[in-house]
């Protein structure tokens, strides 16, 4: 069953370090089945803090999602982020 990836952007600390987040979370899809379902277009806050961005992606099973998301390429990559902003981030299975 397809899972999803969903990360909120909530504030950016250190613009630098976002910088270089970027082009190692682009690497870390090489030879992955994902998809990329919105990357930080224009967002309305319904409910709750407001946020500054967000990204959903689109694995095939919550396996991929996670095995992504550990691998050593993404944890590498994801390094600069939790230096760079403040996040929340979550895998949930689709229907």
């Amino acid at each position: 069953m397809t899972a999803y990836v969903v990360f909120t952007r909530d504030r950016t600390r250190d613009a630098a370090e976002m910088a270089a987040y970027s082009p190692g979370a682009k690497a870390s899809f090489a030879g992955r089945e994902m998809g990329r379902l919105a990357a930080y277009g224009e967002c309305e806050t319904l409910e709750g803090p407001p946020i500054e961005g967000a990204v959903i992606l689109s694995f095939p099973t919550m396996e991929a999602a996670r095995d992504w998301y550990n691998s050593p390429e993404y944890t590498e990559a994801r390094k600069h982020r939790h230096l760079g902003a403040d996040y929340r981030a979550f895998i949930t299975e689709g229907v």
